[in-house]
Order: structure tokens, then sequence, then C-alpha cells
């Protein structure tokens, strides 16, 4: 598995071309969303796409400091939010406000700890 190259620079050299590839598809499917039109914008203005893993280093098996990107849904977007690394914010924090956008009225979800995330902005 590319993902457990251990640092040996051949396997992280092809696992950059896989991931290249994969983020080439994820453009391509973003940008069809992008030219379906809906009354009031666009497919992805009102559909919110998570991309990402569940492992922030999986040569390590690490959970922390995941690699996610969200798209459309109506947020600002085009900037990286990164948080702290030592004290993790929890993944969990994400799904509270994507849930009240769809109109689900919580305040937790998981193990978050707040109802916001910092960077997630409309």
């Amino acid at each position: 598995m590319l993902s457990h190259h251990g640092k040996e620079e051949a396997k992280i050299e092809e696992l950059s071309k896989v991931e290249s590839a994969e983020f080439g598809v994820f453009s391509e499917f973003l940008q069809k969303m992008k030219d379906i039109k809906e009354e009031g914008g666009h497919l992805l203005d009102h559909t919110a796409v998570l991309f990402g893993s569940n492992l922030g280093n999986a040569s390590s098996h690490s959970w922390r400091n995941l690699p996610i990107l969200l798209a459309g849904g109506g947020y600002k977007h085009g900037h990286h939010v990164a948080h702290d690394p030592d004290n993790n914010t929890p993944f969990a924090n994400l799904f509270v406000p994507l849930a009240q956008r769809m109109g689900v009225g919580i305040e937790k979800f998981g193990s978050s700890t707040k109802s916001t995330i910092r960077g997630l902005q409309s």
C-alpha cells in the first residue's frame, strides 16, 4: 500500500501520482455539479461535498490533522484552514453546521465540542 510508504521516496512519488489523479477526477466531478443550473444557482451551490481521509498520516496510522476538503454548499471557498496540530479540533464539529444548514436542529454531533468550526463561512 502506497499510503504506508515509510518515507521511501519512490513510494511517496508514486502516491503523489495517484493522489493527483484522484484530485483531477474530483475536480471534474465538482465542475459537472457546477455546470448543472438550478433555481437560485448551481447544483454545487446546494450540495456540500466532503472529501478527505480518516488518517492525517496513513504511514503511521495517525488520526490527527486530517486532510479534509469541503466544496459547495453555499460556503465561501478558496482558502486553507489549519487547526492546532497539537490540540486538534474534533472533526465532528464540522458536521454540526452542515446538519444545521440542511435543516436538522442539532447543537452536538458525536464527539463535537462546539456547534461551529473555525473557517466555515457562508
